[in-house]
């Protein structure tokens, strides 16, 4: 019986050493193929649990906080908490959260009214305004706004409400009275922040994103001046070399303005990255006598403080912080040291010290380390204290504006670990893995998506294969990856090629690559497109696009071939196919390749189009660039079909807001 039991035993050991030689060849052919290494540890569950949305990898994921943006007032703080869709009241003495209420999808910011009885939280995901009174901490009233409101401001007598809508690139003035919006104005490319003058006479709101122009064009960003005694725009001021100018803020003299600003080097080929020349980040001052604007460097030669978020300024005027998200830094900046700068310099030179990695040694006067990815500031009433949102560490920084330090923290109550997705979304937002620390992940993907510009990626030759950043969002079913198609995964995408091409150091470690490609593939999605398809119901202009979209045959009832149909190359539910496919695009600047059929939802967002950005917008890629039938048969359409199509277009979303009927509800049941 003993020998029967061991032979089954030694018979069970041989078949499994049969099976599991070949099972561990494919095991390891196949992890190599989705890293591209050779070396990559075995680990199933990398890819398997948390790369896909399943039951089990959603339980496995904490809820966090995420403070993006907070308010100090009447010696309370209010924290808006972006992933918990949630307004938080901290004692800043005692450090305890002391009320919470729920908001809107996907809150920004947060302000008080002038006698600190209400808060007013931006939804950014549903198009309004939460009410919140303070006393009872609950909502009270919801305020319809444009698209995607951010940033919001009072006016000086505290009787209107502006908000800065992201999407729509507008500002909504709301009559606080009547609690309705009563006018729109025109802002910028994608404006998050705003501020208002001492004497409320002057309303700034800069821009993100650069205004769309011919690659080898000087960028410019748009700084709209609003008259805020008239409720008028004044100017569309035009700020050269500079972009993702986030927020902005005032001295108390009202004499000079400060805004944060990234300054790229976007024509310039990214090889060029160990000389200091792909992303120099900033300020630019505005001197309210002159009018003169002043670009100055906060970063250092050897050391790079990327992704500029928030500006405040002490009460005395004294200093000014800026929180540098990318580096997990805010830089405490000598208010007087810069007005010296700008009197005391020539013009000439003044202009020179945009691209000057020096001068930042005159005017910061110290760097402060936080905790991940710091973001909104509010500085006490007494000038005392700045409060830091650290986004990703589910804390508030109390720092002491006289020793210019740390002295506590103030811990939200999320999840005491620290997630595979989390790890992952912390490395995209850091830049400690680039040269110098000069740019993350977000400075080129901002809220994962991308900055609307054309880079000259690692080319020699200058001007030449230059590509339009895409989106990160909604990318997780749609490899292969690169214009090209070359990356089969995000492994390949972000491991070994990155570092070599982008970073320029050494590659992120097998852990660090699980946890960025896990982020990637899984934790991101699309804004609900709440512009041009906020409930699924399509228009009759959108109707009739999807039938010309969708067609198999021509206006005169010739067959259209297979490979000219749109939905051929753009099925549902990403709308790709997944192929490489030659469209008749390619430019004289460009090598000979096929490129990856891109993925099209929430594609209204995503303005410049092809590959090189050439195309200002949806209809430029047919009316001008695409006039043989290779990217689509389109050339039968007149006017009103093409624009119908489009319309089409810019309704595809999502896919979550097609399936997951509660995700759906939760991003627009606010929606006006």
């Amino acid at each position: 019986m003993k020998f029967k039991k061991r032979y089954l035993a030694i018979l069970f050991l041989l078949i499994l050493a049969v099976i599991s030689f070949p099972a561990h060849k494919w095991s390891r052919e196949h992890v190599n193929y989705i890293t591209a290494t050779t070396d990559h540890p075995l680990n199933c569950a990398s890819c398997h649990l948390y790369l896909k949305k399943n039951p089990v990898s959603e339980m496995l994921e904490p809820a966090y906080y995420s403070p993006i943006n907070l308010a100090c007032a009447g010696g309370k703080l209010f924290i808006v908490t972006q992933d918990r869709n949630m307004l938080l009241e901290a004692d800043p003495s005692s450090g305890k959260i002391t009320a919470k209420t729920e908001v809107g999808n996907h809150p920004h910011t947060v302000i008080t009214d002038t006698e600190n009885k209400y808060c007013y939280v931006s939804n950014q995901w549903s198009d309004n305004i939460s009410v919140v009174d303070i006393a009872s901490f609950k909502v009270v009233k919801t305020i319809s706004t444009g698209n995607g409101p951010a940033g919001v401001a009072l006016s000086k007598d505290g009787q209107y409400l502006y908000a800065v809508n992201s999407f729509g690139g507008d500002i909504s003035v709301i009559d606080l009275v009547s609690g309705q919006e009563i006018k729109r104005l025109p802002a910028g490319n994608n404006p998050t922040g705003i501020q208002v003058s001492p004497d409320g006479k002057t309303v700034y709101v800069p821009s993100r994103r650069a205004l769309i122009a011919p690659y080898g064009s000087t960028l410019k960003t748009e700084l709209t001046v609003m008259n805020g005694e008239m409720q008028t725009i004044e100017k569309h001021r035009e700020i050269e070399s500079a972009y993702m100018m986030e927020n902005a803020a005032f001295t108390p003299e009202g004499d000079l303005a400060i805004f944060t600003m990234i300054r790229p080097k976007n024509l310039v080929p990214s090889i060029q990255v160990e000389r200091g020349f792909m992303m120099t980040h900033g300020i630019g001052v505005i001197d309210q006598g002159t009018g003169k604007v002043v670009q100055l460097l906060t970063d250092e030669p050897n050391q790079f403080y990327p992704d500029p978020f928030d500006v405040v300024i002490t009460p005395d005027g004294r200093k000014a912080f800026v929180s540098s998200s990318g580096i997990d830094c805010v830089s405490v900046l000598s208010i007087d040291s810069i007005r010296h700068i700008i009197k005391n310099t020539p013009d000439h030179l003044l202009a020179s010290f945009a691209n000057n990695l020096g001068v930042s040694r005159h005017f910061v006067s110290s760097r402060i380390r936080t905790g991940a990815n710091p973001k909104g500031m509010a500085v006490s009433p007494d000038g005392k204290f700045v409060y830091v949102a650290e986004m990703l560490d589910d804390r508030i920084a109390v720092i002491d504006a006289d020793s210019e330090k740390i002295v506590r923290t103030i811990d939200l109550g999320g999840p005491g670990r620290v997630s595979v997705r989390r790890q992952g979304r912390q490395l995209l937002n850091n830049a400690g893995h680039t040269f110098q620390n000069q740019y993350s992940c977000y400075t080129c993907h901002p809220d994962t998506h991308e900055d609307g510009l054309v880079y000259n990626m690692a080319s020699k030759d200058m001007g030449r294969n230059v590509t339009n950043t895409q989106s990160l969002r909604d990318i997780g079913e749609t490899a292969p990856f690169k214009w090209n198609g070359k990356n089969q995964s995000i492994y390949k995408q972000d491991g070994m090629r990155f570092s070599t091409v982008l970073t320029r150091t050494e590659p992120f470690s097998y852990k660090e690559l699980d946890a960025i490609t896990a982020y990637i593939y899984s934790g991101i999605s699309n804004p609900p497109d709440l512009l041009y398809n906020p409930d699924g119901a399509l228009t009759s202009a959108q109707m009739r696009g999807k039938e010309i979209f969708e067609r198999s045959a021509d206006s005169k009832g010739y067959e259209i071939p297979a490979p000219n149909r749109c939905v051929t190359c753009h099925p549902a539910p990403f709308y790709t196919n997944r192929k490489i496919v030659d469209v008749g695009t390619l430019a004289s600047s460009d090598d000979s390749i096929l490129f990856d059929v891109p993925h099209l939802n929430n594609i209204f967002a995503s303005a410049p189009y092809l590959h090189d950005g050439r195309a200002a917008t949806l209809e430029e890629i047919w009316t001008i660039y695409g006039k043989t039938e290779q990217h689509g048969a389109v050339n039968d359409l007149n006017k009103t079909q093409l624009n119908d199509l489009i319309e089409y277009l810019k309704s595809l979303r999502d896919p979550v807001y097609e399936t997951d009927k509660t995700e759906y509800s939760k991003a627009s049941m606010f929606h006006k």
